[in-house]
């Protein structure tokens, strides 16, 4: 009577444990996007980044993010950009999702987004943004994180402030 007890609830508790660490996980990995994206901003901010290139600025971002990304973060897309005043900060614009299907018949993505860096100068409004898709393990019909086409969930991190008079 307990074996069939437990085969009936064993699919349904399983599934709850398995939502709840998804779900953490994915909540743990925005947080520390977030996290990294405004400890690296900080260094823009005070003009300390003012000769960094794109590859030193996601070397500098990537130690903030414990190797959750990557060892090198490469999959981490950023934008850093001067934009004219505070009202014009874009951060609901989702960069676009290009996807194609490789010889195995698998759908592969990957995010359509123009990588610049240019910090800006003293008192400059510049704008901050990364975004990563974190792979997602399992998408069940009645629990799904994902919100990309191929099974991913987009996350992104945004910062926008004015230079210090560096």
């Amino acid at each position: 009577m307990t074996a069939i007890e437990f085969g009936i609830l064993a699919l349904p508790f399983f599934t709850i444990i398995y939502a709840i660490l998804e779900t953490t996980m994915v909540f743990l990995a925005g947080q520390v996007l977030d996290g990294a994206v405004e400890d690296a901003s900080r260094q823009i901010k005070t003009g300390q980044a003012q000769t960094f290139d794109i590859g030193d600025f996601r070397g500098l971002l990537c130690g903030y993010t414990f190797r959750l990304f990557g060892p090198d973060c490469s999959g981490v897309s950023i934008r850093v950009d001067v934009i004219d005043d505070f009202t014009s900060a874009d951060t609901g614009t989702v960069p676009t999702t290009t996807c194609e299907v490789d010889e195995d018949g698998k759908t592969v993505c990957r995010l359509d987004v123009d990588e610049v860096y240019v910090p800006g100068a003293r008192r400059q409004v510049v704008q901050v943004t990364a975004y990563y898709r974190w792979p997602l393990l399992i998408n069940l019909p009645y629990f799904n994180l994902s919100n990309q086409p191929d099974s991913t969930r987009l996350l992104a991190a945004t910062r926008v402030f004015r230079n210090e008079p560096f």
